[in-house]
């Protein structure tokens, strides 16, 4: 019956004519009778038939949608302008963070236009790189990517994950360092997994493979932990930890440098975990709590002896490094190395029996040295207002590197003394963009409710505050996650055609510590809407822009917030920009790992937290003659972190409910997830696209689309 009911929608779906709306032919989305009744109250749900991803009904959707976003962009005059610049400024070397194992040093790199950056080899800082690995050769479109590399502690084999298309899914390989031989090991359905060596194997996180049709939309259960050693068959990894009575959990394998401890980090969520250990050197070895519950983050910087050191915000909002000896490991025992303090400690690396500490102050990095009992000695001088990322280092080595970035510094790497405090330079980007001619400044808003919050502003520096310029608003808060300053390949196009980019720190994310998190979790999370529309209207009241001039942007939970936004406040943004978002806050927990997003988000299942989803969840507060922004959505058809079926159901709804004259697109990728390894060919046909529509709808001309 269900099977003949889906055929009778595709026929009218494909022999009906495309419905003309608002200057547009958007194609007719038929809608089903389907009704969820949570405690009592009723929610339509008349797109449900868009979440099956294997059903020809929902292709033929997508290739009409596609079709109208097509025809919609190819209309705009200057689109191919903004490819030619877009290409023009992505043309150019960049560098990753070099790493040292065994006798060898390790970076990537692209040379510009490649889709994926190249791992190469070196004998030692001063030989000539080598390629090592290009995944460039692994697809011929460039959709094959690496999504991870591990080298065993001795050197001699490097293990590596690829993804296809943008999915999660993972498969990893085997290479030998010395003569770059790939070996026979195949392992497959490997998801949400880190590879940590011992010996002549590796550990690893697995799911069992899924049913026919379930590969990208089906709920992630029952993840397990495997010991894999070379030169056998999958078939025969040794299973290393299991928890059936739990099936919505995670489980990652973690070894100490020396490879003497092994770690398993449990989780149920996207933040809290415990934390168990083995010691390896023992005979029938087995696995301890050190850490419990769910409450708190324990990260385990390494072992120091048969202690360990561990990152914590265990009654520490802001985080402390403690040392936990494991015969004793209750808190009353720890010895705090380094106590919280007003910055966030964002993360800890050991170079040179040394502790350098990273911090977060006000939305961008600070880094301090400190001896091994915690002891200050000195602080990591940084170039400007920016980001400290990727610090690769040995623990009884001298010499570390790390990168450096902001909103217009390029990711630039260095080399950094121990001994000596000091940085150089170790490779620099030449792009072909003037940065001297940008302003980055930081301001400091009430939201709704008297919070403060912190914004960046990047700009020219000459633009009048004229309440005309073009401006882009981005946002993500949620899930402990900063958005500290960043370099832009793709926003580079918009900021030199006159345009404003503001980047406001909104409560969700972990610029302030746990408690700035949880201030935008649940019951709470409407506070991160009001943030970001109280950063709206201090852009507007400032002069930088006006309502028919400003854009707002964001991806995922960002999505999320960008779909929350429009449908509060419709009127007070001129275009909206959400990419891979979760838009239905009901029904979220139920395809791939959504289930772990519960801690931030709540869950329907919940009678009180239901009435609070369904209070902001995009997709059931569009509302009916409603004159909403001009709207383009994007997602990709193997997103199997936040599936496509959010956005499909988001725009069809949107096209029926919008009354003015604005365009509601959707862009729909093909052989591409959630954004990770995402070729650099993509890359730019996409932001091509969302430039094009974003300069059209805020009415810019763009008068250089050279430096």
């Amino acid at each position: 019956m269900k099977r003949f009911i889906y055929l009778i929608l595709l026929i009218a779906f494909i022999g009906s004519a495309c419905t003309e709306k608002k200057g547009i032919n958007y194609p007719v989305t038929n809608k089903v009778d389907h009704v969820d009744d949570y405690f009592g109250t009723k929610v339509a749900d008349p797109y449900r038939w868009l979440e099956d991803d294997n059903s020809e009904e929902t292709a033929e959707w997508v290739k009409a949608e596609n079709a109208i976003t097509d025809a919609y962009l190819a209309e705009i005059p200057f689109r191919e302008n903004i490819n030619k610049r877009l290409t023009e400024i992505w043309d150019y070397p960049k560098y990753g963070v070099p790493f040292k194992n065994g006798k060898h040093y390790f970076f990537f790199k692209n040379d510009g236009m490649q889709n994926q950056s190249v791992l190469y080899i070196q004998a030692d800082l001063e030989s000539e790189p080598e390629v090592f690995l290009d995944p460039n050769k692994l697809s011929e479109d460039g959709t094959v990517a690496l999504s991870s590399v591990a080298i065993s502690k001795d050197g001699k084999y490097l293990a590596y994950s690829i993804a296809k298309a943008g999915s999660d899914w993972n498969e990893i390989y085997v290479m030998e360092v010395e003569n770059k031989k790939k070996l026979n090991d195949e392992i497959k359905w490997v998801k949400f997994s880190n590879i940590a060596w011992k010996d002549e194997g590796f550990y690893y996180s697995r799911y069992d493979e899924p049913k026919q049709g379930d590969k990208l939309s089906g709920k992630n259960e029952f993840h397990k932990i495997y010991y894999h050693k070379l030169s056998s068959a999958q078939k025969n990894d040794k299973l290393i930890f299991e928890n059936k009575d739990y099936p919505l959990r995670n489980y990652v394998a973690i070894t100490t440098e020396d490879e003497k401890y092994l770690f398993i980090i449990e989780s149920e969520s996207t933040s809290g975990n415990s934390l168990y250990f083995t010691d390896l050197s023992t005979k029938g070895h087995k696995f301890k709590q050190l850490a419990k519950g769910f409450d708190y983050e324990y990260n385990l910087i390494d072992n120091i002896g048969k202690k360990f050191l561990i990152l914590t915000n265990h009654n520490a909002s802001k985080n402390q490094l403690v040392l936990i000896d494991p015969v004793k490991p209750t808190e009353t025992e720890w010895k705090v190395i380094i106590p919280e303090k007003e910055e966030v400690l964002q993360s800890v690396s050991l170079t040179g029996n040394r502790i350098v500490a990273e911090y977060i102050k006000d939305a961008a990095s600070k880094a301090y040295i400190y001896d091994m009992t915690g002891k200050y000695i000195d602080e990591l001088e940084l170039p400007c207002l920016g980001t400290l990322a990727g610090f690769n280092s040995k623990k009884n080595e001298n010499i570390a590197f790390y990168s450096f970035t902001s909103f217009t510094f390029p990711n630039t790497v260095y080399k950094y003394d121990i001994n000596t405090n000091k940085s150089e330079i170790y490779t620099k980007p030449e792009i072909d963009f003037n940065t001297d001619n940008y302003i980055t400044r930081q301001v400091f808003y009430e939201s709704k409710d008297g919070t403060k919050v912190p914004m960046f502003i990047v700009h020219k520096k000459d633009i009048e505050m004229n309440g005309n310029n073009p401006t882009y608003l981005y946002g993500y808060g949620g899930f402990n996650i900063n958005l500290t300053p960043y370099f832009s390949i793709s926003r580079l196009i918009f900021l030199e055609n006159g345009g404003v980019f503001a980047l406001p720190n909104i409560r969700g994310g972990g610029e302030y510590g746990e408690d700035w998190h949880k201030a935008g979790t649940k019951l709470q999370k409407q506070n991160v809407f009001d943030d970001f529309i109280a950063a709206a209207e201090y852009l507007i009241n400032e002069k930088y822009t006006s309502t028919e001039k400003l854009a707002i942007s964001g991806a995922s939970n960002g999505g999320l917030l960008v779909g929350a936004c429009m449908t509060q406040r419709p009127e007070l943004f001129r275009v909206a920009l959400p990419a891979v978002g979760v838009m239905d806050m009901l029904r979220f927990h139920k395809f791939t790992i959504g289930w772990a997003w519960t801690t931030d988000y709540g869950s329907s299942e919940d009678s009180t937290e239901f009435n609070y989803l369904l209070g902001y969840s995009p997709l059931h507060n569009l509302k009916q003659g409603v004159d909403y922004p001009a709207t383009l959505i994007t997602t990709a058809d193997h997103d199997d972190r936040v599936v496509p079926a959010h956005s499909f159901k988001f725009a069809a709804t949107l096209q029926e409910k919008n009354k003015g004259n604005n365009p509601v697109l959707i862009r729909i990728e093909t052989k591409a997830g959630h954004g990770r390894g995402k070729p650099t060919s993509k890359l730019i046909e996409e932001y091509t696209d969302i430039w094009a529509f974003t300069f059209y709808n805020l009415g810019m001309k763009p008068v250089s689309l050279s430096k």
